[in-house]
């Protein structure tokens, strides 16, 4: 039977509590289960998972991660929000903790880049629904106009669910 989803991920992070912070406070994850100093197990506010984060605490001298620059290594982990209004708070979020670094505009799939206290990279994105999508929605990577997307398809529309593509 072929693997269906990604479960959770778990990081290595120099500051548990920082990390938990972070996390709770930027992106809406919840505590399901804290050994202080040592891990935490976080979900996703819809999720059904037992947990979607595990953060395991490393300590203060860790170095920084290398991946992508001078190691093999993870990029970036995904996460997928239901609407548009909901990205943009997000966005907000991001820009007010000086972790958003980019925003880009996928097609299929608009989408925040940011960085964790640790400097490992997530991205948070929204997908178009699948019966919405044109032939103008190819795969691209553009500057995303959050409000020119929200415009296009309202603040409130569901979007799609895991990868988005034309139906017909």
């Amino acid at each position: 039977m072929p693997v269906q989803r990604l479960n959770h991920a778990v990081l290595y992070v120099r500051d548990l509590e920082r990390s938990v912070g972070f996390y709770t406070e930027a992106l809406g994850f919840r505590v399901v289960n804290h050994m202080p100093g040592r891990a935490a197990f976080l979900q996703a506010e819809a999720s059904t998972n037992d947990h979607d984060l595990g953060l395991f605490a490393v300590g203060s001298s860790a170095g920084a991660s290398q991946a992508g620059r001078a190691t093999v290594g993870l990029y970036h982990l995904a996460w997928e929000v239901d609407t548009l209004a909901e990205l943009q708070r997000i966005a907000a979020v991001l820009t007010e903790r000086d972790s958003l670094v980019g925003a880009s505009d996928h097609g299929s799939t608009k989408a925040l880049y940011a960085h964790d206290p640790d400097g490992l990279e997530f991205e948070v994105s929204w997908l178009v629904p699948a019966d919405l999508l044109t032939e103008d929605d190819e795969i691209r990577t553009v500057p995303l106009d959050l409000d020119a997307e929200i415009q296009r398809y309202g603040a409130q529309t569901k979007g799609g669910v895991g990868v988005s593509f034309a139906t017909g």
